[in-house]
């Protein structure tokens, strides 16, 4: 592995805005080794055997922000390890939403607490549908969308993306149409910004489809966990700020931004219209999200900006330097720069390889199947197959670009050289 190791500055920095600290200027990418981040026990590091990079589930490789790492630490100093209580979740959101995103009306009434982002979702749809009834939302997506909704007893819809990996207006009108034909409720599952694409929806697209949801009487539950990790170049727009939204639900968290996903805990934010279907959720649903995720969060949205803003700095740098990487070695794969997230869609269609096994679902993560296969068999790295995204993942994997220079630097170079066997192979 060469030059990858070098252990860098300490792995917490300051507080932000504490009299006497100093704000950090460290990217937390570049603070932990690869024999540092082998240690953990987390699926990412324990799924794969010890020669594999692991650039598949949404993990970052980085170390806990300091404010939440203080935050969890004076908890289990006091011993405070019983019930969530209280409203300071939604009040640290609400602030975190004014500042960085403009969104001034956030009312903790109009928020609750959740186990997790897919959890709220299932728990939105029940209060929003029936059995039977259409989830619609765009593939390629999010794989749990499929294996949720189905669960839930509701009926996916797909819609496919456009050409240009954005929402296409009049498929979506097609598809609500369909939906809610014979009366049936029908739900159209946002994703934003995207996963796997890396999408931000602009506010015109979000603007067009909330004129189109109210058409059709459709209601819009926005998944936008990965909001805080929008990167320069784009703006996020958050969904209940647009005219139209008012029935619509979002759903947010601190996990993506802050790599919280084992701290669980999320907010449901209803749109003004939405309130009274919010007040039917049963209680026992807010029993789910533990004491320590719910302190975590707040403190990552209530004091974590600085530390974010130095992690949206080292993801720009990596999504330039992963467009690089792929141009040198490995330029028959195409990718578009993502706007949001730290996920990159590479389409290895050009490999000319099956996209998985028969008999495989999407949203079903089964065996690493197609370009994924050959990655993690002749390359040791191990991505996120993209026939398990649905409609237009065949022939693609999502990477994870939230790790140190160095290991991507030697992922994407060993898969450099995968695609050269692979082409002198089938040649």
């Amino acid at each position: 592995m060469g030059t990858i190791g070098d252990p860098g500055p300490p792995p917490l920095g300051a507080r932000h805005g504490q009299p006497g600290s100093t704000v950090t200027t460290v990217n937390p990418l570049t603070q932990l080794t690869l024999a540092e981040l082998r240690t953990r026990t987390s699926v990412k590091w324990r799924q794969y055997a010890g020669d594999v990079l692991p650039l598949w589930v949404a993990e970052m490789d980085v170390p806990l922000a300091a404010p939440v790492a203080e935050a969890l630490h004076d908890a289990v100093g006091r011993g405070d390890t019983g019930y969530a209580y209280g409203t300071a979740y939604a009040e640290a959101l609400g602030d975190f939403a004014a500042r960085r995103w403009g969104w001034s009306d956030l009312p903790v009434d109009r928020v609750t607490v959740v186990p997790d982002v897919m959890l709220g979702i299932v728990e939105v749809l029940r209060l929003l549908t029936g059995p039977g009834d259409a989830v619609v939302f765009c593939s390629p997506v999010y794989p749990p969308f499929y294996a949720f909704v189905s669960h839930a007893d509701r009926r996916v819809v797909e819609v496919p993306l456009g050409a240009d990996r954005r929402m296409d207006l009049s498929a979506l009108d097609e598809a609500f149409r369909r939906a809610r034909a014979g009366g049936r409720r029908a739900v159209f599952l946002l994703c934003n910004p995207h996963n796997p694409t890396g999408v931000v929806h602009r506010r015109d697209e979000l603007d067009a489809l909330a004129d189109l949801a109210g058409r059709h009487g459709v209601r819009v539950v926005s998944d936008e966990i990965h909001a805080p990790l929008v990167l320069p170049g784009a703006r996020f727009t958050p969904y209940l700020t647009v005219p139209g939204a008012e029935d619509a639900f979002a759903l947010l968290s601190a996990s993506k931004a802050w790599n919280l996903a084992g701290l669980k805990s999320a907010l449901v934010v209803a749109g003004r219209h939405a309130v009274a279907d919010l007040r039917r959720m049963p209680e026992e649903v807010g029993h789910g999200p533990s004491h320590l995720g719910v302190i975590a969060h707040t403190a990552a949205f209530r004091d974590g900006g600085d530390w974010l803003d130095r992690l949206l700095d080292g993801l720009d740098e990596n999504r330039e330097l992963l467009g690089t990487l792929l141009a040198r070695y490995a330029p028959t794969i195409r990718h578009h720069r993502p706007e949001g997230t730290y996920l990159a869609w590479l389409d290895c269609t050009a490999l000319g390889i099956a996209s998985g096994p028969v008999g495989d679902e999407p949203g079903v993560v089964t065996d690493v199947a197609g370009p994924a296969a050959l990655f993690l068999d002749r390359a040791r790295v191990a991505l996120s197959s993209g026939h398990v995204f649905g409609t237009g993942g065949a022939g693609f994997v999502r990477l994870n670009f939230a790790t140190s220079p160095e290991i991507l630097t030697e992922a994407v170079t060993r898969m450099g050289r995968a695609v050269t066997e692979h082409h002198g192979t089938a040649g």
